[in-house]
């Protein structure tokens, strides 16, 4: 039995059909052709501790307000354990620095340095900062921990681009 002037439709209409089978194949289609992802990768840090830096390279100076006031450099070392099982490529180290006192010796700033590559397991690694002159020994180093990626990060240049 037939309904007089009843036609069936698609419910989302052709124009809509169309968008819903293009959108579904581009869906299948971005899991066989994704690019690796460089995700970011945690990293622990133990057995830290500070030394003040060699005289060839303990020279300089911090900048805060537009005033230059001088510095002391310190190399802190450690071990960072990796166990992503990957190498870990341009990985930020983050931490607080205390004075004696209590007192952050880097206000207003977590990034302590980098560390270029960090294979897996432990290895030990140094990153040298620079605090103003007269801050009271000994540091205090609390929170440090660092995050890398898991493939190298290439250094965009924007004078390639300008002519």
């Amino acid at each position: 039995m037939r309904l007089m002037g009843f036609q069936p439709r698609l419910p989302l209409g052709l124009p809509g059909t169309k968008t819903l089978v293009l959108a579904v194949c581009l869906w299948i289609l971005s899991w066989t052709f994704t690019l690796p992802a460089a995700a970011l990768t945690p990293l622990k840090m133990m057995d830290l501790d500070y030394a003040a830096c060699p005289a060839d390279i303990g020279q300089g100076a911090v900048t805060s307000n537009g005033t230059t006031r001088p510095a002391q450099c310190f190399l802190i070392s450690g071990t960072v354990v990796n166990s992503s099982g990957k190498t870990v490529y341009d990985a930020d180290v983050y931490g607080r620095i205390y004075d004696a006192t209590g007192n952050s010796v880097m206000q207003n700033r977590g990034r302590i340095g980098n560390i270029e590559e960090v294979p897996p397991g432990n290895s030990p690694f140094e990153v040298r900062v620079s605090i103003p002159q007269g801050q009271p020994a000994p540091l205090q180093l609390k929170q440090f921990k660092a995050s890398g990626f898991s493939g190298p990060v290439k250094n965009f240049n924007f004078k390639q681009i300008r002519p």
